[in-house]
């Protein structure tokens, strides 16, 4: 539990720098240089990640069940999860998808936080999932603070476009479905369909 508990601070934490000091991570950028700034993040983002994913796998070894939830929730947590793959890529991809759900990567977070504590009852999935929802709400609301500071890029544009929502729509439900039949069983050791 300790290892997923650190990688879910230093990985969440390190996302959380421009929620609660946004003016001082710009200052830090500036004063150490984007790239060398950009190079930390990504050096703590992967130590968390690694922390969490191998906190997780052992946690999942004796689990601590907080609850059973019921079968339909499955189900639910399917539905839910049909979405994600789009929006993720439409994170990248400009278009009326991306212009529909201001900021797609935040609410594909959200759906899958949201999917799989629905679907799992376990203290290190409500730390995990629990965590990560709560951070996409506390990050969409900074969103909207530091937009009104003027702290945000204007986004990208370039190539905005129907086939950009073509390929984020059909792509993702392409993703969705080799996940929910196959990489979701192979990564991580559980068949969502099975």
């Amino acid at each position: 539990m300790d290892w997923l508990v650190l990688g879910l601070v230093l990985f969440l934490g390190i996302h959380s720098v421009s929620i609660v000091a946004p003016r001082s991570r710009h200052e830090l950028a500036h004063r150490i240089g984007e790239g060398p700034w950009k190079g930390l993040y990504t050096l703590v983002a992967l130590a968390g990640f690694g922390l969490m994913v191998a906190g997780y796998s052992a946690v999942r070894q004796n689990p601590v069940l907080l609850w059973t939830p019921p079968t339909a929730m499955r189900h639910v947590a399917a539905l839910l999860m049909l979405p994600v793959f789009v929006l993720l890529l439409a994170a990248y991809l400009p278009g009326r998808i991306q212009r529909a759900a201001k900021h797609p990567m935040l609410v594909a977070v959200k759906l899958w936080a949201l999917a799989h504590l629905l679907a799992n009852g376990g203290l290190g999935d409500v730390l995990l999932f629990g965590g990560f929802l709560a951070w996409a709400v506390a990050d969409r609301i900074s969103l909207k603070r530091r937009a009104l500071a003027g702290l945000l890029r204007a986004p990208h544009t370039f190539g905005a476009g129907k086939a950009n929502d073509a390929i984020a729509l059909v792509g993702g439900l392409l993703l969705y479905a080799v996940f929910a039949f196959w990489a979701h069983g192979f990564l991580i050791g559980v068949q969502p369909f099975g």
